[in-house]
């Protein structure tokens, strides 16, 4: 990666992709040492900003940056200048000015990443954007696929649900498709947004439809936050036409996988005996959550004099 920022997937090369993955892959074993802390980013400051609440995301950038060493500086937006009307450009020159080295950026207005990326020297990584990008969340899930079937191209990957206002999965299907997996979609009408098929995606009418024969399911969390009234009836119904059961994934290949991005509606999107079972990788992609985040991490802030892999890996606290 010879980029100063990750701000989406679509701009990525599959070779940086790949790069990343890889990365990742050997940060993970690092969480079976008994102190599980490289100091590859000794001496650097991470400064997290974001404007729209997060418990997974957040903390697995913190934890990712603190086991590279690096100190890490959370800003809580709602207890910040912003609230007295600071402008978002001033706050994060306040910021650089404090010498910070790189931001990790969620915020509600999509290209609001981008907008601060263009104006400040240091990386910028984009932790959610509105209903626009979460590049991390794609990358991790990723690697959770990898990690299970050994490989990406010609897998059939069914994602199911919000697909219009889901940030998770406008990224994710850039990822696999550039990754060779043929990607499905379903969902209520309302939630399927025109254009869709220029993705390379494949639109199926039933859920049902999506889930047979594939080699990964899918499922998006309802953006309640970003959707109007009256998309889909009710709740029930919903779970009803698009949740996914035990009945439902027996349609899915023997060896299929479940993901959800987080936070989980059970009942709404899923069923607790789904997300709590044996094909669930739910809290395996919590855990490449953070090997990703260091590998990303990593590429971004060691631009200038980057240390090699081996390096990073061998040095301890």
């Amino acid at each position: 990666m010879e980029r100063k920022d990750l701000l989406d997937i679509e701009s990525l090369a599959v070779e940086e992709i790949h790069e990343i993955l890889n990365t990742a892959a050997p940060f993970k074993e690092i969480f079976t040492r008994s102190v599980k802390r490289v100091p590859s980013l000794r001496g650097k400051t991470v400064v997290n900003v974001f404007f729209e609440p997060s418990t997974r995301t957040r903390t697995s950038f913190e934890l990712a940056a603190k086991r590279l060493s690096a100190d890490v500086v959370n800003i809580s937006t709602d207890r910040s200048s912003l609230v007295k009307g600071e402008s978002l450009v001033d706050t994060f020159d306040t910021l650089l000015a404090m010498k910070a080295d790189l931001f990790v950026m969620r915020h509600s207005s999509a290209g609001a990443p981008h907008f601060i990326a263009e104006r400040i020297p240091v990386p910028v990584l984009n932790a959610g954007d509105g209903a626009h990008s979460h590049p991390t969340q794609a990358l991790l899930d990723a690697f959770t696929i990898r990690e299970h079937h050994g490989r990406l191209e010609g897998l059939e990957v069914a994602i199911i649900g919000d697909i219009t206002f889901s940030r998770v999965a406008r990224s994710n299907i850039w990822a696999l498709t550039k990754l060779g997996a043929k990607v499905r979609v379903s969902g209520p009408a309302t939630l399927l947004p025109k254009g869709l098929e220029r993705m390379g995606v494949t639109i199926c009418r039933t859920v049902e439809e999506a889930i047979e024969g594939a080699d990964v399911v899918y499922m998006l969390r309802i953006q309640k936050e970003r959707q109007g009234s009256h998309l889909f009836p009710t709740i029930r119904e919903y779970y009803q036409l698009f949740g996914l059961n035990a009945e439902r994934l027996k349609l899915a290949k023997p060896d299929a996988i479940v993901m959800h991005p987080g936070p989980i509606n059970r009942g709404v999107e899923i069923s607790d005996d789904i997300a709590d079972g044996p094909q669930s990788r739910i809290h395996d992609q919590v855990t490449n959550g953070v090997a990703v985040r260091m590998a990303v991490l990593f590429l971004l802030a060691t631009q200038q004099k980057k240390p090699s892999l081996d390096e990073a890996l061998a040095a301890t606290e």
